[in-house]
């Protein structure tokens, strides 16, 4: 059986309701442009609010981390991972998450005892060491020797302030060696497979931590590295998940495996994340913004990757990987199958575009080769023309001319840190986005949605928004541009509602029960069976959503519009503001 089925078996067992895994792009959370945690999309849950499937809930999320981009290519790191999750909101705590996490691996997996070590929080001036945890592990049958205490690695909290906890951590000892009698978790043959957060205080800004009245446990297990591990492989790319598609690049490209590891693992590793974004819901495309700048980055990558095989990239290489990968993962995920059809699209279109910008590059190319390539000409022709320096020293050699290596590798990594330094904020993920002013400009979207299906038409929907503590954004299905009249009209409506002082009522049913009700819904594949449906007054709004919102309008504001634009084919953005 799958590991997730295991998973989800096991937990349904102890009580857990499962639910779906969100989407890859998330909603209303501008603090990043994927879901990168299996914690991520419960944020509203674990900070209160009630979750409709109730206190224990299980899943396995589709993650997508990019800020170890240029590092794809080795063993183990992937853009695109699952990651399996199990949650107490409020219910049980260290005890039962501990046994539950060595019964999984022990009976379920058959791991044995002593092949497992774990880490637990060892203390420091504010919280004391974890000696439940501790206790807790020695008590299920792990030896004193394999039970390490760390502070920095121990501890969970998501930014500078709110919840955060003593996290323990268990690690599989991969490796034919014996079996060291004291674990040491700086040595690389223990490899971490599973954590357990429990969030238990809550920190100040003034530095004071208090404990939670609610306390909650996360807990996250990577499928990739636990397959790997349950494999015997030291190389992720040779488990279960990634062998026929390894084996399908071998085939496409007449090449073996070994001696091609690293253009292999980057061409597998890159489509399976283009295929997860391009299926999305969320309809993101390539572009140079944002996650569309990603899609883009990640296609181009595998398409220089697939030059550098040998394959024939005007070929259908990209669409028989595509679908090779559409069918492993169909079964858990309806979006691939919805959307199969435009996956394939978006990377043709792509592919054939990148080929006319190297096309560009070669010409380019040809203006700068009268003499030898100096750094910051060859990361122009990378950076602007997608030629990895690997062409450029090729197409060099054949004149005769030498390339600055070494000042393309320095103008790379100040890009590497610019990247990085950029991305610390738009790609970590965190409890951010669900403030006072927030949860305002959520409930507005509600609002305009509603007043837009009455000035505009029934037929608009919404197709994504962006929510910031400035400002919002609003995509919508309409397929012109609106008249000053029906912008003025529209914004008049939301502040008719505000002024109102209407209602905000949240009500749980089930989901089929929610859309014969009316109620409107973005992304309806992405829902649990049982549903929260906001209500606004007397059924001016009725929207299945994840929340939070206002209690009633009047804590709104003023609403205005500040732009109306384009946004892609049939779709426009509303900005607003609530002053």
């Amino acid at each position: 059986m799958n590991l997730k089925d295991l998973y989800i078996n096991f937990f349904i067992s102890k009580g857990h309701k499962q639910i779906p895994s969100a989407p890859v792009v998330p909603e209303n959370d501008p603090s990043v442009l994927f879901n990168t945690a299996g914690m991520q999309p419960l944020i509203p849950y674990l900070m209160g609010q009630p979750h409709p499937y109730g206190t224990r809930l299980c899943d396995y999320q589709k993650c997508i981390r990019t800020n170890d981009l240029d590092v794809i290519g080795d063993t183990y790191h992937h853009t695109f991972f699952e990651m399996l999750g199990n949650w107490s909101l409020g219910d049980y705590f260290k005890k039962e998450a501990i046994t539950w996490s060595y019964e999984f691996l022990t009976e379920v997996l058959n791991i044995p005892t002593d092949r497992l070590a774990v880490t637990v929080f060892g203390g420091n001036d504010l919280i004391p060491f974890d000696k439940e945890a501790h206790d807790l592990w020695a008590s299920l049958g792990i030896s004193e020797g394999h039970i390490a205490q760390t502070v920095e690695d121990n501890f969970w909290i998501a930014g500078d302030v709110g919840p955060c906890g003593s996290d323990t951590e268990m690690f599989y000892f991969r490796s034919n060696d014996p079996i060291p009698e004291v674990f040491d978790p700086e040595d690389n043959r223990w490899v971490e497979i599973w954590n357990d957060v429990f969030m238990q205080f809550e920190k100040h800004a003034d530095g004071s931590i208090t404990e939670l009245p609610k306390k909650n446990v996360d807990t996250g297990m990577g499928v990739e590295r636990a397959v790997s591990v349950l494999e015997g492989v030291n190389d992720n790319y040779l488990s279960s998940i990634w062998k026929d598609v390894i084996d399908l690049i071998c085939k496409i490209s007449g090449k073996e495996y070994a001696g091609n590891e690293e253009s292999m693992r980057i061409i597998a590793d890159h489509m399976r994340t283009a295929v997860f974004i391009s299926a999305d819901y969320s309809g993101i495309k390539p572009s140079n913004v944002g996650q569309g700048y990603i899609l883009r980055r990640l296609i181009r990558r595998a398409i220089r990757h697939a030059k550098k095989l040998g394959i024939l990239i005007n070929g259908d290489w990209e669409q028989r990987i595509a679908e090779l990968i559409i069918s492993k993962y169909a079964t858990y995920y309806q979006e691939l199958i919805d959307n199969k059809n435009v996956v394939l699209e978006v990377l043709k279109n792509e592919k054939e575009k990148f080929n006319r910008t190297l096309e560009k590059g070669l010409r380019e190319f040809e203006k700068v080769s009268d003499k030898d390539i100096d750094g910051v000409t060859a990361f122009h022709l990378f950076d602007t023309y997608g030629f990895p320096i690997e062409l450029t020293i090729e197409l060099a050699s054949e004149r005769g001319l030498n390339v600055d290596v070494a000042g393309f590798n320095a103008k790379f990594k100040e890009h590497q840190e610019l990247s990085r330094t950029a991305s610390q904020g738009q790609f970590k993920g965190g409890l951010g986005g669900n403030g006072e002013v927030e949860t305002k400009y959520h409930t507005a979207t509600h609002l305009l949605n509603a007043a837009l299906k009455q000035v505009v038409g029934p037929d608009v929907h919404q197709k994504g928004s962006n929510i910031t503590a400035e400002r919002m954004r609003f995509d919508f299905s309409c397929d012109h541009k609106l008249s000053d009249e029906e912008k003025t009209q529209a914004e008049n409506l939301v502040n008719e509602w505000i002024n109102a002082g209407l209602e905000v009522k949240r009500i749980e049913m089930p989901k089929q029960d929610a859309i014969a009700s009316g109620a409107e819904c973005m992304f309806i594949e992405k829902y649990p069976d049982i549903v929260s449906v906001y209500v606004i007054g007397d059924g001016i709004s009725k929207e299945l959503c994840g929340g939070p919102h206002v209690a009633n309008t009047s804590e709104l504001g003023h609403f205005k519009i500040v732009k109306e634009e384009a946004s892609s084919a049939g779709v426009r953005r509303i900005k607003a503001v609530l002053e």
